[in-house]
Parts: structure tokens; C-alpha cells; sequence
């Protein structure tokens, strides 16, 4: 059910969850499928998303469904943009302290998306792209970011992006990731122990009370990222991440 107003503008707010409604759905859908997912009539339906295929906002394919529309990739990459600018000092300070490449990623919708990036010095150090998409379950800050929800909101997440390998090592039994998410919960950390791309080991801590759901990450080279060398980071990583919580819940 559309949400109701409280003192804003109603169909401000009915246009903002039929954005929303449509990147649930995986940025597609039917007049009929918002219509089920909304509860709101089709012809309001039918007059909000006229407005905003107008404004860019939506566009309609030829199939009659309609999609995000390209307007919002420069919104997103704006507030993108914002979001690492002022976390990249922190970024940056943890790689001095820890010589290893540091990530801040958000959670948004379904998906990990890295907002920040500061790599480090070695000439051979890992690169996660800025804006780069991946379901959560074979990253260490989607791990990280899972175990600080409600276990049966991850259960639904799962059930509506299956478990896909990303390697050998990539969890892809429910049970197995519901059990490491309690762990990970409890110990306040996350490894990706080569889950994502083979040889590489990291690091991950949620910015747990952030005002957005995200975790910072420290990623590597196994031959130096080893098991030694992320006890002796974590309590940097621990750190930054209680001040980017600090910060973003100030900004």
C-alpha cells in the first residue's frame, strides 16, 4: 500500500514509491503489476507515471512496461558523489594506517553499490569500481550490511535474488549465510574469504546506527592480506568505521 501523506504533498509522495515500487521489481514493471504492489487505482497510477515519463523519470518500452528512466543516473551519481567526497578522508587514513585498499558501500534496494574508493600504494592492490553493483551475499560488506537486518527481511532478499557463485568459496546454501550473518553480527566484522574474486581477502565492518545502511572494507591480496595481517587491521577498521558512523549521523 502507497504510503499516506503526513502534512507533505500526496502525489509527491505516491510518484516517489512508484520510483521505488519499479527498482524493487528490478527497474521493470507493468501498469498492473504497480497497481498490485501500490494499492493505488490505475487511472492515479496511469496519470503519476505519464508525469513522470515527461519529466525523464520513466520511460515506457516497447513490450508497454515501463522502466527507471536515464534522468535519475545523473541524480544517483550525484548524491553518489556527495556520499564518498566526504567519506574519503576517512578512506583515506585508514589505507595510511593499514597499506591495503579501503570501500564504503551502501546498500540500495537489493544490491551492494561501492559510493567510495581509496586504493592503495602496492602496484599490485585491488580495485572495486565506483558505482559497481553486486548482490550482497558474496561481498564482505553485503555480509556486513546483511547481519544488521531483521532476519526475516533477509530471508525475503534471498528468496528474491537466488545465491549465486561468484567463485568456488561464494555462500550459496540460505541456511549457511543465515548462520554466518549471526556470527558476523556478534563479532561486529565480516570476511570475504576469496567469495567474490579468487585470491582476494577482506575485510568488512557495518556503520552500525548510520542513517544509511553501509559498511567500510579493507581488500587485498591473500599472500598479504593474511589472517595475521586482519587481526592486527581490524581494530583501524573498527575505528574508522565508528567515525564514519559518527559523521554521517552528524551531516
Amino acid at each position: 500500500m502507497a504510503r499516506e501523506s503526513s502534512g507533505g504533498v500526496q502525489s509527491l509522495q505516491r510518484a516517489f514509491d512508484l520510483l521505488e515500487r519499479l527498482a524493487d521489481a528490478g527497474g521493470e514493471a507493468s501498469l498492473s503489476e504497480l497497481a498490485a504492489t501500490t494499492g493505488l487505482p490505475l487511472p492515479t497510477i496511469h496519470r503519476l507515471i505519464r508525469t513522470l515519463v515527461t519529466l525523464g523519470y520513466v520511460r515506457q518500452n516497447r513490450n508497454r512496461r515501463y522502466t527507471l528512466g536515464s534522468r535519475l543516473i545523473r541524480l544517483g551519481e550525484s548524491a553518489g558523489r556527495q556520499f564518498g567526497t566526504w567519506a574519503r578522508p576517512f578512506l583515506t587514513e585508514l589505507v595510511d594506517e593499514v597499506e591495503e585498499t579501503a570501500n564504503l558501500a551502501v546498500l540500495d534496494g537489493d544490491e551492494v553499490v561501492y559510493v567510495a574508493q581509496v586504493p592503495s600504494k602496492h602496484s599490485m592492490r585491488m580495485f572495486t569500481e565506483v558505482g559497481r553493483r553486486l548482490l550482497p551475499h558474496g561481498t564482505g560488506v553485503g555480509k556486513a550490511m546483511l547481519s544488521q537486518l531483521p532476519r526475516a527481511e533477509v530471508v525475503a532478499l534471498l528468496e528474491r535474488t537466488g545465491l549465486p557463485a561468484y567463485t568456488p568459496n561464494t555462500i550459496t546454501d540460505p541456511q549457511e549465510l543465515l548462520d554466518s550473518l549471526a556470527r558476523i553480527a556478534e563479532q561486529g566484522y565480516a570476511l570475504d574469504e576469496s567469495e567474490q574474486e579468487l585470491g582476494v581477502r577482506c575485510i568488512a565492518v557495518p556503520l552500525v546506527g548510520a542513517p544509511t545502511l553501509s559498511a567500510v572494507s579493507v581488500s587485498g591480496p591473500e599472500g598479504r592480506l593474511t589472517k595475521d595481517a586482519v587481526a592486527r587491521i581490524l581494530p583501524e577498521v573498527l575505528a574508522i568505521a565508528k567515525r564514519l558512523t559518527d559523521q554521517a549521523a552528524s551531516s
